[in-house]
């Protein structure tokens, strides 16, 4: 219910977001701008209250990718953009305990409400708060941070989920071996360690071709992260150029080495 000094008329059509304020009044002539200068200031508030019967907060359609160590923003405003600096906002996981990642009520943060683990990495610039934004920007992502959070208005009744895809990617390592079955050839073997999420591991000739390879071995540590390897035998010949690639695609992540194996040398006795 819109509280304020009463109109004659109110017109709202939801539909269209619109609302459209009729009070009536028969001035003189010389009174017409000042009453309605009048009547435009007693109706401010209602004006500001009306706006809000219409806005809606939306989040992204999409997760929100980052990589362990970034920063990153989990997008979220009001639509139509109204000031929101005045309004308490909540951004929310209701995995955690308490579930408060950061509240902006009455100009400040509520520190005291705060998850311990989102100490001074979160922030709602208030330059972004008076255009309708209320985006929450993450500093120096964790891997813990991944989760679905939720951005909420109490004024508005509003809310909209955000999830958050965090990743870690890392180096690899590619080890040469003999093969003792055929001397023309040789094994690669292919190490990555500290991933997440569960990656996968590609071996490519030089025209960027699939190769087959060995099954790939996962292994899944006490801190989450996956460690994979892989074995393949390839030919000693000029201009064989191997890679090997480790990609996520969830997270649009990989990491790739390359490694020439050498001319087989052959030597006449």
């Amino acid at each position: 219910m819109v509280v304020a000094n009463q109109p004659d008329i109110v017109v709202v059509e939801k539909q269209k977001k619109t609302a459209v304020v009729i009070d009536g009044v028969v001035p003189n002539d010389t009174n017409i701008r000042k009453k309605e200068h009048e009547k435009l200031e007693k109706y401010q508030g209602l004006r500001e209250e009306l706006e809000r019967i219409f806005v809606e907060v939306v989040g992204p359609s999409d997760p929100v990718v980052a990589i362990v160590g970034d920063d990153t923003v989990l997008p979220c405003h009001l639509d139509p953009a109204v000031n929101a600096a005045d309004m308490t906002v909540e951004w929310t996981r209701s995995d955690l305990t308490p579930r408060f990642v950061h509240v902006w009520r009455d100009g400040v943060e509520l520190v005291n409400k705060k998850n311990e683990a989102y100490m001074e990495r979160t922030s709602l610039p208030i330059n972004n708060l008076k255009l309708g934004d209320i985006s929450l920007k993450l500093s120096k992502v964790k891997l813990s941070d991944r989760g679905s959070y939720k951005c909420f208005i109490p004024a508005l009744s509003g809310q909209a989920s955000v999830d958050l895809v965090v990743g870690v990617v890392s180096s690899l390592i590619i080890t040469v071996m003999r093969n003792s079955e055929d001397s023309s050839k040789v094994v690669l073997q292919c190490e990555s360690a500290g991933w997440y999420p569960e990656p996968e591991l590609l071996w490519l000739d030089g025209e960027g071709n699939l190769l087959s390879a060995g099954p790939t071995e996962t292994l899944r540590g006490p801190d989450d992260l996956y460690t994979v390897s892989s074995r393949v035998t390839v030919e000693k010949r000029h201009s064989n150029n191997i890679t090997c690639r480790v990609q996520q695609r969830n997270t649009n992540q990989s990491r790739e080495t390359h490694i020439h194996v050498p001319v087989l040398l052959v030597t006449s006795s």
